[in-house]
């Protein structure tokens, strides 16, 4: 892991002081989050999320404060972020490439964030599973190598997206000797230790050449293009996602024409109606409202699989 970051990013990373290895990127998110906060503390998050971090916060005993991404392109109003610090705030969690929006953080907004924690003296702690998995000459960028970030950030990763091995539950945090000593207390606590044989298949997954990732890459994007295809066409409003392996779209045209409440019983409807599985978008908001006319597909399938559930989709223009 160490030789990896210091291959990809440059970063100076010790595999003996900053590297806790965890059950899944999940478990390093909940066992940092325990190691990092105090009842009362006050944690930023994003919003639409990965659904485990507002939980993973109140287990903590702190409170999420949630920050809005705005479509179309999910950015966030820099002013409202800074609102949202307190004398309570510990750190801000976010997710790049994002779940369910695809959307990659640009240098610039990193750099806002980056910004406040070194101001307020906060903790940027990042899920970075699909960092990998970016579109259109996009690269990604690790908060933890902008200037001071490297003492105050946590990096989470793992092997399940980039590797394509989602069951296999190995993810890592890499952080300051001081912060991954905490870490790996709540680690031990959570769930005692990753499954060795599983760290060995993860030390050759992590040692494939640059020639894996842009395979990677370019097979998603074409994964991605075809299937966003057929979601424009049949009618569906969709963002175009930077990264990650998710369309999240919005139905409320869908939800009026179909006599259907909400992105959940269409998410059902889909299913018995058209025989497409999808996730209804309120799972990704603490505030459920803004997500129940959004619903969210995945595309990590075969061609095959992915030009099939598009022709179902189309049946819903006819």
């Amino acid at each position: 892991m160490a030789d990896k970051y210091a291959k990809f990013y440059g970063m100076d990373v010790d595999p003996e002081r900053n590297v806790t290895v965890c059950c899944g990127s999940t478990e390093t998110m909940l066992s940092t989050l325990l190691a990092v906060l105090n009842p009362g503390d006050e944690v930023i998050v994003f919003e639409p999320f990965y659904e485990n971090y507002g939980p993973g916060c109140i287990i903590s005993g702190a409170k999420p404060v949630f920050v809005p991404l705005e479509p179309p392109d999910f950015g966030f109003d820099p002013d409202r972020l800074a609102r949202a610090v307190s004398t309570r705030t510990r750190a801000i969690v976010f997710n790049s490439p994002n779940n369910p929006t695809g959307k990659v953080f640009s240098r610039a907004e990193l750099e806002t964030i980056a910004t406040l924690c070194r101001e307020h003296d906060l903790l940027a702690i990042t899920d970075e599973i699909y960092e990998h998995i970016v579109y259109d000459g996009l690269g990604h960028t690790p908060i933890a190598t902008l200037p001071g970030m490297a003492e105050r950030t946590v990096t989470i990763s793992g092997i399940s997206k980039s590797y394509s091995v989602t069951g296999w539950r190995i993810g890592y945090a890499i952080a300051a000797a001081e912060l991954s000593d905490g870490i790996r207390r709540a680690h031990d606590f959570v769930t005692v230790g990753a499954p060795h044989p599983l760290q060995e298949a993860a030390v050759v997954a992590l040692g494939l050449p640059g020639a894996y990732y842009a395979r990677l890459r370019a097979e998603y994007q074409a994964r991605r293009d075809l299937l966003y295809g057929y979601v424009e066409k049949a009618g569906f409003v969709a963002w175009k996602p930077q990264g990650a392996y998710y369309i999240l779209t919005d139905v409320a045209h869908f939800l009026k024409q179909y006599g259907v409440e909400d992105d959940a019983a269409f998410a059902m409807w889909l299913i018995k109606r058209v025989g497409v599985a999808t996730v209804p978008g309120s799972s990704f908001y603490a505030h459920s409202e803004l997500g129940r006319t959004k619903i969210r597909f995945c595309f990590p399938k075969t061609d095959d699989v992915l030009r099939d559930a598009g022709e179902r989709l189309l049946k819903l223009q006819s």
